[in-house]
């Protein structure tokens, strides 16, 4: 019996060797060791090998994908279509994102596909199940680490809508799919927002040409109401990171390819509603007449002939037709050859075999994956030092909020400066986050004491602002995954909410025992800052400033593209500002945390609101969490935290507990204000359903 164990351990043994070293999309064995250092043909080790390949999924070459590589994703396998399902889910999740985002943007892939999905998402992994009413599958995945990274939630929202367009559905979160689907055809591009800017503007120039008499364009947008919004965000975003300028003919080489295209739909669209006036068919006749557009950048790129779209408008409605799909609800009715399933569940695959109205391949599984392979592999917008500077401006204006005088701002400023820089450095080497992060705080503690030695040379008083390094550490203050984890137990969703809280404590707890540690050696005494004395009006002009240039740091921090950090520090100026007068009002600072978020959420809101309404132009439409979490992410009690972790280490237990239960109460109102805003203005999260 003994022996007929062994034997079958070691074939299960030998068979899960065969399957570990079987070839990857890249064509090199995958070697994934357990203990032991298995030497390679070509001599190299295991633990070096491994690196090359990412064994946190499962790989796109599996053949169930690779069979249907290159057919139209509708018509592919429910193998092929999960790979894509499931891989937006990750790439959302990896940008820092909470779990409820995460489930929303895989159900809009899914749902034109006709696929249903149920996943279970946490901090960094995916369990989801997809099933298209005749087959099920289950992936697994998940990420080695986690992060921050706006840009991608966002161009994930364009990929979201140009995905269900061109699957024949309406456009869900930008009123104009015309942009997404520039933004997907030039993800090459350095500067996403500038392209996304360019099509936009050329789509305002086409609606003042087409209604010259400044009247509503039937998409809503209003143009004169538009100018002075677009113009002032156009000349403030003007400036990008020196470090790596884009091409001034960027914007006109990038755009080349729309100026006919949208010539050509706009001119389709005033056609047809002239012809309106007098036949409802002639309309769609001319508007056929003038819909050819040219959609080569992308798949010239990738060896795909290009294609056409089909572009058509009515009163009622307005979609993007592209590759052969019309989404209209005359166009989606069910043929004869159609059957629907039947029963409870049937609405989720009523999708599944309709006919296409021309016939054509829509988006293939090659040209999915390819723009998310884009997505995935762009570089940051910043380079270290530039992201250095927007910490240090940052940390210098969050030092001020708290009370701070100029050399407290000095000191943060230095040590915030570079501390980001080597973090961004370290990061580049995938080294430990916690590592990574103790290590930076400690560098920057030390590089902020060091500056305020240095001037007290010159001005002793310098030497008293022994409270200056701790604001040059706030610049690891988790504020993503902090607000995501109370919006996710607000879903009620608490496996993902106290991961990421726990991950929030975790890197606090690393960079307030950096902190701590230096102040023991170096023999510093954090007592707080000494009051300004600044007159009440001027005290609120310098607050209503440095809150928008700290937000606008913690935006560049998080990769944000430079209009959407300036619609970010515009929001958390007016709620930080807010928050702080009404504190000196008598207010507790709990409260003041609490109607600080609601505000921003609220603006947030109402921001987005107007772009999907058309009020303003729709390249500003960006994500509420990208304008959110950056606003409110400056009202962190980091300075609570740090005090309780001081006080513990000098065992005093009492300040402690008072500072700890400070830092408590602020950080629990912050969620809840935000959650909170989402339940006013969202149905989805005012029921339970």
């Amino acid at each position: 019996m003994s022996r007929v164990y062994e034997t079958a351990v070691s074939t299960i043994r030998t068979q899960l060797w065969s399957f570990t070293c079987s070839p990857t999309a890249r064509g090199k064995p995958e070697i994934v060791s357990q203990g032991h250092q298995y030497e390679r043909e070509d001599g190299e080790s295991s633990a070096v090998a491994v690196q090359h390949f990412h064994t946190h999924s499962i790989p796109l070459d599996m053949e169930d994908i690779e069979r249907d590589w290159d057919k139209p994703i509708a018509e592919a396998g429910i193998a092929a279509k999960a790979s894509v399902i499931v891989r937006v889910g990750l790439l959302d999740l990896s940008a820092g994102t909470g779990s409820f985002r995460v489930r929303e943007m895989m159900h809009r892939i899914a749902y034109p596909l006709g696929v249903h999905v149920r996943a279970d998402v946490n901090l960094t992994d995916i369990e989801a199940a997809c099933t298209d009413g005749k087959d099920r599958i289950t992936e697994v995945i998940d990420l080695p680490t986690t992060g921050v990274n706006t840009e991608r939630i966002w161009l994930l929202e364009h990929y979201a809508d140009w995905f269900s367009v061109n699957l024949g559905e309406d456009s869900m979160y930008h009123s104009r799919p015309e942009v997404s689907k520039g933004l997907m055809q030039h993800l090459d591009s350095k500067d996403a927002s500038q392209v996304s800017a360019e099509l936009a503007k050329q789509l305002r120039e086409e609606e003042r040409d087409a209604h010259p008499d400044g009247k509503k364009s039937e998409t809503g947008v209003d143009e004169p109401g538009q100018d002075a919004v677009l113009d002032a965000l156009e000349a403030a975003s003007a400036h990008i990171d020196p470090g790596e300028p884009i091409a001034p003919q960027l914007a006109v080489h990038e755009t080349d390819w729309s100026q006919s295209a949208m010539t050509q739909s706009l001119a389709a669209r005033a056609a047809a509603d002239q012809a309106g006036k007098t036949a409802s068919s002639s309309a769609d006749t001319a508007a056929a007449s003038h819909n050819e557009v040219a959609d080569g950048a992308v798949s010239a790129s990738h060896g795909t002939a290009p294609r056409t779209t089909a572009h058509r408008s009515n009163s009622h409605s307005k979609a993007l037709v592209d590759d052969g799909f019309v989404p209209t609800s005359d166009a989606r009715k069910h043929t004869h050859a159609h059957k629907p399933p039947k029963g409870e569940y049937a609405a989720h695959f009523d999708h599944v075999g309709k006919e296409r109205v021309t016939g054509r391949p829509g988006i293939t599984v090659r040209q999915a994956h390819e723009r998310l392979d884009m997505i995935e592999h762009r570089k940051p917008l910043y380079s270290p030092a530039f992201a250095g500077l927007a910490s240090a401006i940052a940390c210098a204006s969050f030092v001020f909020l708290l009370g701070g005088g100029p050399y407290d701002m000095v000191g943060a400023f230095v040590g915030a400066g570079l501390g980001h820089w080597l973090r961004r450095r370290l990061f580049a080497h995938h080294l430990n986050q916690f590592f990574v992060t103790f290590v930076c705080v400690a560098v920057a503690a030390l590089a902020c004491t060091g500056t305020l030695r240095l001037i007290g040379l010159f001005d002793p008083v310098a030497l008293q602002h022994d409270t200056a390094y701790i604001g040059a550490m706030l610049f690891v203050i988790p504020g993503f995954p902090l607000i995501t984890s109370g919006l996710d137990m607000a879903k009620i969703d608490f496996p993902s909410g106290i991961q990421r809280l726990s991950y929030f404590l975790c890197i606090v707890l690393m960079a307030t025992l950096a902190g701590w540690m230096v102040a023991t050696i170096v023999h510093l005494n954090p007592e707080g800052f000494e009051p300004l004395g600044l007159n009440a009006w001027v005290n609120g002009l310098l607050r209503f400033v440095f809150a928008f240039l700290g937000v606008w740091g913690f935006s560049i921090m998080f990769n944000s593209p430079q209009r959407m950090c300036l619609t970010a520090a515009v929001i958390g100026a007016i709620t930080d500002t807010l928050r702080l007068e009404i504190v000196d009002m008598g207010v507790p600072p709990e409260a003041g945390a609490f109607i600080g978020a609601l505000l921003a959420g609220l603006l947030a809101s109402a921001w987005r609101s107007s772009v999907r309404h058309g009020w303003l132009p729709p390249h500003l439409g960006y994500p509420r969490i990208c304008l959110t979490v950056p606003s409110i992410v400056i009202m962190v009690p980091g300075l609570y935290m740090y005090q309780a972790m001081f006080h513990l280490g000098s065992f005093d237990i009492q300040s402690t507990l008072d500072w700890g239960f400070r830092a408590f109460m602020v950080i629990v109102c912050l969620p809840i204000g935000l959650a909170m805003a989402r339940v006013i203005t969202d149905k989805s999260w005012r029921y339970d359903i």
